[in-house]
């Protein structure tokens, strides 16, 4: 084994790895939880009517 199958060899896990943390990650049933993490910076948070500021 040579270093170029060595390279080859990472190469070919880097694709794994990427291929399966994107399959992870554009999961139909992690839908809702990516949901739940993008409002978490909105929760707790009231809007005077009158100013429009957040209190």
């Amino acid at each position: 084994m040579d270093v170029n199958d060595l390279r080859s060899l990472v190469t070919l896990l880097s694709l794994a790895l990427f291929i399966g943390l994107m399959t992870w990650t554009w999961w139909p049933r992690r839908r809702e939880a990516y949901a739940d993490a993008a409002r978490l910076p909105f929760e707790g948070e009231s809007v005077d009517n009158e100013q429009g500021a957040p209190k």
